[in-house]
């Protein structure tokens, strides 16, 4: 019973507390009630925060939109993430066209230049849709995730304490305007006083003067308590930009790595296509005679690679096809770095000159390479014939 009737007046009281605040709040908003003010340092630290929250949240919403273009996938993984599931793996765009690509070239025949080619640049694709994976997973970790954490764990915080700063301001205002309420009954009623004597009118309002002084005394100390935890937190927002700052590097370097990765898989792949030309004319049963126009380098990757090496693909193509239907051997400079991918393949270094020579049966795209008692397979793309 005792406890019910602590929860009753328990219940009151908030009820009371809460009426009070609603009615201070609303005086103040028709300028009939005092309002006590934050100081400058204090307000210019919740600016801050608050514009922290709205960037951040644009910032991420946008990267996420980068990372995953598809609004279904995105709404796919928002949800596996809220029930605490691993969203199912599918392939991505650049793996998917990379299949077709394998796909139509196994049909079309690994031996025709086209599906050959269809073959290679599938390959690639599907690379390109691998660093594309971890592209979206490093910087799921090392740039979504924390600011994520700050909207909903360290923001959430200052949001509460901030609320609960509002409501002690709102009861100290509250008993200020009570305090003032009750010097002006007072005044009165001394006033009064001197007509009509009644002492106990006047000792009613002291009490509820001194009462009044008291429950500002109290409601000021709480403001003051509550401003100050209030702005510690918010203090905070500084080394929040600091390490936001050091994942914003993270991500920047996450991207730099991805877009290294596919402007080196399209050079590889742009350098293995440069001994199509000749096939293309061969399958489509043109004279050997015609005129061979070399592959044309987008600008792009022309500025980038303009310190490599640039070898007319008709000259080297009709200096191996020379050597293809000859029994002898030549001498070729590397022009690029090759690991071999087997031992049936010879690994090179750039500029080292090497012999070749080509073997009744060998792909068109290789030729057999030696230097000193070691030999393999290598690319001709990588080559430049020697006179």
């Amino acid at each position: 019973m005792n406890i019910m009737d602590f929860n009753v007046k328990k219940l009151a009281a908030d009820a009371g507390t809460f009426l009070s605040r609603a009615v201070q709040f609303t005086e103040e908003k028709l300028g009939q009630a005092e309002k006590t003010e934050l100081d400058a340092h204090l307000e210019n630290l919740l600016s801050k925060a608050e514009c922290t929250k709205l960037w951040t949240e644009k910032i991420m919403k946008q990267t996420e939109v980068l990372l995953q273009p598809n609004p279904n996938a995105r709404i796919e993984e928002f949800v596996y993430e809220k029930l605490d599931r691993k969203a199912p793996s599918r392939m991505n765009n650049p793996e998917l066209l990379g299949q077709y690509m394998i796909d139509a070239g196994n049909e079309f025949g690994p031996g025709t230049a086209y599906g050959n080619a269809l073959i290679k640049c599938g390959e690639t694709q599907k690379r390109i849709g691998t660093a594309d994976r971890e592209l979206i997973q490093t910087s799921a970790i090392n740039f979504l995730t924390p600011l994520k954490n700050f909207i909903e764990g360290d923001y959430k915080t200052i949001t509460k304490e901030r609320k609960l700063l509002q409501n002690k301001r709102l009861d100290l205002d509250a008993a200020k305007t009570r305090l003032k309420k009750a010097k002006v009954a007072e005044a009165r009623a001394a006033q009064l006083n001197t007509s009509q004597p009644e002492e106990n009118n006047i000792m009613i309002w002291a009490e509820e003067v001194t009462k009044s002084e008291q429950e500002v005394r109290i409601t000021q100390s709480e403001f003051d308590r509550q401003a100050e935890i209030t702005r510690l937190l918010l203090e905070g927002i500084s080394s929040t930009h600091a390490h936001h700052l050091r994942c914003l590097n993270d991500f920047v370097e996450a991207q730099m790595t991805y877009y290294a990765q596919c402007y080196q898989y399209m050079l590889d792949l742009q350098k293995q296509l440069g001994s199509f030309p000749s096939t293309f004319l061969s399958n489509n049963n043109q004279s050997s005679s015609t005129p061979v126009q070399s592959i044309s380098t987008p600008s792009v990757l022309a500025s980038a690679s303009a310190s490599l090496p640039s070898v007319s693909n008709s000259i080297v193509t009709s200096g191996i096809s020379e050597l293809k239907s000859s029994s002898g051997s030549r001498k070729a400079r590397v022009l690029y770095d090759y690991d071999a991918a087997n031992s049936s393949e010879l690994s090179l270094l750039a500029d080292e000159v090497i012999t070749v020579y080509s073997i009744p049966g060998m792909d068109s795209d290789w030729l057999m390479g030696e230097r000193g008692n070691q030999k393999g397979k290598v690319p001709i793309t990588y080559l430049e014939l020697l006179n």
